[in-house]
């Protein structure tokens, strides 16, 4: 905890407070539990030279405006990077399920449904567009980082013009009908609150970093976790329920949208879990790296992602994926 968040609670009436460390994320954000007689709230601790509080607080007002459950800000000083916000408790979907996983059906099940309302609500124009320059950011994580380590030999030219040729249509829906997207809308960033009825009984956590995207950005997010092992049918039970409750007509461009997506983010997620590493220190992401790969397999199957799939096929070798990133990316 850095110096002058004693302070920072002092100033808001929460100086005597037991002050507790909670689990951070893949930011430079830490968490901390503070409990002073009883009442709980949770310390965000964002440096300022990384971090931007603003966009948190921006995107809670939306959703809970609009009646989702995100935390509720009691307290923040923007300048210094604290915020004190809303204790959602201990119920984190990820672990509950690990415990429980005789409740996926019912807690995915909500998880969607709660997208499928906040796909109704229409994005404040504020918000930042998911476009063409954006997803190619994304998506040369892999090329800078992830392809430095493995010793690939990247034509950034070639590989952005695979992907172009498989985002075209998706990108087209995105401009017709922008939603919400939360992107980071996972197991691990979500939380069951039991006192509360229906999709508020959902907490939504990290956020922060929302555009205005394709409705089936953070379906794919949920349903092809990094994290956790989602189940075949699982994801085609779930994707089934969105496109019903959700009035998708065309279920064929909708399916391209998911997998084009899926191939996009799964993509990124390869380049930042080694960046995590290799950057910043973070070795156990890159563990997970072997269920990313297994996500993007299932991805390229689609005819839509063929020229990208091409591009893999002869720039990443077999002995570059799933078990070169378990042997420690050959050192």
């Amino acid at each position: 905890m850095r110096d002058g968040a004693r302070d920072f609670l002092a100033r808001h009436g929460w100086g005597a407070a037991d002050i507790a460390p909670l689990a951070g994320d893949a930011s430079f954000r830490r968490y901390f539990r503070v409990n002073d007689r009883g009442r709980q709230a949770v310390l965000m601790d964002a440096p300022p030279a990384h971090e931007d509080v603003r966009p948190f607080i921006r995107i809670a007002d939306l959703l809970v405006g609009a009646g989702f459950s995100a935390p509720r800000i009691l307290a923040g000083d923007l300048e210094a990077g604290f915020l004190l916000i809303e204790d959602f408790g201990d119920d984190l979907v990820g672990p509950v399920l690990k415990a429980e996983p005789g409740r996926e059906d019912a807690v995915y099940g909500l998880a969607v449904r709660l997208l499928n309302e906040l796909h109704r609500l229409p994005p404040p124009l504020e918000l930042e567009p998911y476009d063409r320059a954006t997803l190619a950011r994304e998506v040369m994580v892999f090329a800078e980082w992830y392809g430095r380590a493995a010793g690939l030999d990247i034509d950034e030219n070639a590989y952005l013009a695979a992907w172009d040729k498989a985002w075209a249509d998706v990108l087209a829906e995105t401009d017709r009908a922008p939603v919400v997207t939360l992107r980071d809308y996972h197991a691990d960033n979500l939380m069951l609150l039991p006192g509360r009825p229906g999709i508020r009984g959902l907490g939504l956590l990290d956020f922060q970093d929302a555009l205005a995207g394709h409705r089936a950005y953070d379906l794919v997010s949920l349903l092809q976790d990094a994290r956790r092992d989602v189940s075949p049918r699982i994801e085609k039970q779930m994707l089934d329920q969105y496109m019903l409750d959700g009035g998708v007509d065309d279920r064929a461009a909708f399916r391209t949208a998911y997998e084009v997506l899926g191939a996009q983010r799964n993509v990124k997620i390869l380049g930042v879990f080694v960046r995590l590493r290799d950057r910043d220190g973070r070795a156990g992401y890159v563990e997970r790296l072997p269920r990313v790969w297994a996500y993007l397999d299932r991805n390229f199957a689609h005819p839509a992602l063929a020229p990208v799939k091409a591009w893999f096929d002869a720039h990443v070798p077999q002995e570059r994926r799933a078990g070169w990133c378990m042997e420690g990316a050959g050192r």
